[in-house]
């Protein structure tokens, strides 16, 4: 099988990166990215690449954020387009990040956006069945266009490292900032628990960085340390450090009750005790107490209970990072996301 993979992002994108890496485990792929930082320059960069392409293929693939993308490529090619839609622009803009009103002519034009390449792709992959579930009640669409592909890890950077001994007791959190983590409730947490020796390490940047940053300094929280952003490759050394993991979401967003947080999934690589938010899309792979730890969102107060009841029973920290790992393994780990893709490439061909 040949695949033109094709994508709006960079392929360094997390999604993209690790589809990427899945996709040429199984079949010969061309690869049309940008790794430009402008938005507009990159797609236009594709768009020509693509059309100059003489290569032949089976399948498009057309990775994370392909839906402008769509609209000049279905008119371009007859073969097979696997489209991976990953997150609704219409839900993202109106509901998530509320710069627009579902109503107002920017947020119509997300919705039809959305509905519309849609309908172009011959199967659309989403992250969670909670996810699919939301695009064929919101925009109207058939469920057997649908796959669920789970975000994952790459195993190559996250995988069990050395714990060292312990000190105090540490926290870890990354994080992109944005409203649908629910970063001032691991602050509330945080001061919850700021006589005991527990330490956060809160690594990342973002929109809501500064807010959130300027929220610890009121109450005065000398527990919680703030590391902007780093590398990829650097943040295995700083959750092996950690005692347990923070993997969210924990607003009480729609959108954060339909995903699984990309960390949550390198957490469990790493074989760390997780904590995460109690959602029906964390249900879908997760059980309480056994794979994860789960806490009713948007609860400072309950994740800082959570927290302590890790801190106090070891025996309990081990068997969630132990049956965490061995679940990664089994549904979420490179080799089950690339025989997961084999599945629905041939199922579309």
């Amino acid at each position: 099988m040949r695949i033109l993979f094709i994508s709006g992002r960079e392929p360094t994108y997390i999604r993209n990166r690790l589809i990427l890496k899945a996709l040429k485990s199984q079949a010969e792929v061309v690869e049309i990215t940008s790794h430009s930082p402008n938005f507009m320059v990159r797609n236009l960069s594709v768009l020509v690449k693509f059309l100059l392409n003489r290569s032949s293929y089976d399948l498009l693939f057309v990775g994370f954020y392909g839906h402008p993308l769509m609209l000049w490529l279905r008119p371009l090619t007859r073969k097979p387009i696997v489209f991976d839609a990953y997150l609704s622009t219409y839900d993202t803009l109106c509901f998530d990040r509320k710069w627009f009103s579902p109503q107002s002519l920017p947020g119509k034009l997300a919705f039809s956006l959305d509905k519309h390449v849609c309908h172009l792709a011959d199967r659309v992959l989403l992250d969670t069945k909670a996810h699919l579930a939301y695009f064929v009640e919101t925009f109207g669409l058939p469920p057997q266009k649908f796959s669920v592909l789970y975000v994952g890890a790459d195993e190559s950077i996250f995988y069990p490292l050395p714990t060292p001994k312990e000190g105090r007791f540490s926290v870890f959190y990354h994080s992109s900032f944005g409203p649908v983590h629910g970063i001032e409730h691991i602050i509330r947490a945080a001061e919850s628990l700021r006589d005991l020796e527990i330490r956060f390490l809160i690594v990342g940047d973002g929109p809501l960085r500064p807010k959130i940053l300027s929220m610890a300094e009121r109450r005065g929280l000398s527990n919680v340390d703030f590391l902007g952003w780093v590398p990829l490759s650097q943040l295995p050394t700083l959750i092996a450090q950690a005692s347990i993991c923070l993997g969210g979401h924990f607003s009480d967003s729609a959108k954060a009750r339909r995903v699984i947080a990309t960390k949550t999934y390198q957490f469990l690589a790493m074989a760390k005790p997780t904590i995460v938010g109690d959602n029906v899309a964390n249900r879908e792979l997760f059980t309480h107490r056994r794979e994860v730890y789960m806490c009713p969102p948007a609860d400072g107060e309950a994740l800082a209970q959570a927290i302590l009841e890790l801190k106090e029973d070891e025996a309990l920290r081990r068997e969630i990072a132990r049956e965490g790992y061995l679940l990664f393994k089994r549904r979420c780990g490179m080799e089950a996301i690339a025989r997961e893709l084999q599945k629905i490439m041939e199922a579309t061909l």
